[in-house]
């Protein structure tokens, strides 16, 4: 009749502890052969960790996010009226930057639109949007390198 895991378990703990140390001779070259002989498959494991983690690291230390190399900052905006709204921000670019520039209503509809180029460099941008009624907030909807994706 076979035994059930829990007769296994009872036997193997009332074995003495020699008998359970000495390894069993017929596994061992099975086990060998399964697992293979040398170390080459450790070897070529770690070469394949190692890689990946240089590679991994060259990934994150390049990234410059997708924004490319132009960087802007909201300073203040306001809205005094219903015709028009002001926004003054800060670009960081190295070739020129075209920044769109939104005005938006109480329920975020835009309400008018403008295109700001600047030169190269950091540079304290002030600029008005014409709006067709009373704009709530504006912003920097994007810059972007001069010349790229027109």
């Amino acid at each position: 009749m076979p035994t059930t895991p829990e007769e296994d378990a009872v036997k193997s703990a009332d074995e003495p502890a020699a008998a359970a140390a000495a390894p069993d001779e017929e596994t061992a070259p099975a086990l060998r052969k399964h697992h293979g002989n040398g170390p080459v498959f450790f070897v070529i494991a770690t070469a394949f960790a190692v890689l990946c983690a240089v590679g991994w690291g060259y990934a994150v230390m390049s990234y410059t996010g997708l924004g490319g190399g132009v960087y802007h900052q909201v300073i203040t905006s306001s809205a005094p009226s219903s015709a028009e709204a002001a926004i003054s921000y800060e670009v960081n670019s190295r070739d020129g930057a075209v920044c769109l520039i939104r005005a938006l209503d109480e329920r975020l509809v835009e309400v008018g639109q403008r295109t700001v180029t600047t030169e190269a460099g950091n540079h304290m941008v002030s600029t008005t949007v014409e709006t067709v009624r009373q704009a709530a907030t504006v912003e920097v909807a994007s810059c972007r390198e001069q010349g790229s994706q027109d």
